[in-house]
């Protein structure tokens, strides 16, 4: 699944604090032909967001400045809304009842298992994609 430019690739927007986590991913979606941006805080992601095409948004819910849930939250306000996985430290039934009523497509618990964030990618590209690299970006 090689794409012609980058113009064309499946984006995931990566929004956590670690560095590594990032490097991590990176180092196994971009052989996929997946292009992955990072942001530190929850600012910084919905920035990203605004300014650039995401596909999918990873959202720590413990991000500085903004949590994941607000940054879903804002997202929806600006009519800037790529589908987003929610990663939290405890999943409560409150935090899942909230992600679910802002139409949050996954949440999971961190740490993440990458084998199920990959799913969760999969998910998101069949049903929102329906399995087909998006040419436009998706801002609604």
């Amino acid at each position: 699944m090689v794409q012609a430019n980058s113009e064309n690739r499946f984006t995931v927007l990566l929004a956590n604090e670690s560095e590594q986590w990032h490097a991590n991913l990176r180092q196994l979606l971009e052989p996929q032909g997946v292009q992955t941006v990072a942001a530190k805080s929850g600012r910084e992601a919905l920035g990203l967001i605004e300014t650039r095409p995401i596909h999918v948004a990873v959202l720590d819910q413990q991000m500085p400045q903004l949590g994941g849930l607000q940054v879903v939250k804002l997202m929806r306000q600006l009519k800037v809304a790529p589908p987003a996985i929610l990663l939290a430290n405890q999943l409560t039934t409150h935090l899942l009842h909230e992600a679910l009523g802002m139409h949050v497509f996954s949440v999971l618990s961190k740490p993440v298992d990458l084998n199920v964030l990959l799913d969760a990618l999969a998910r998101v590209m069949k049903r929102h994609y329906e399995d087909r690299w998006p040419i436009e970006p998706n801002h609604g």
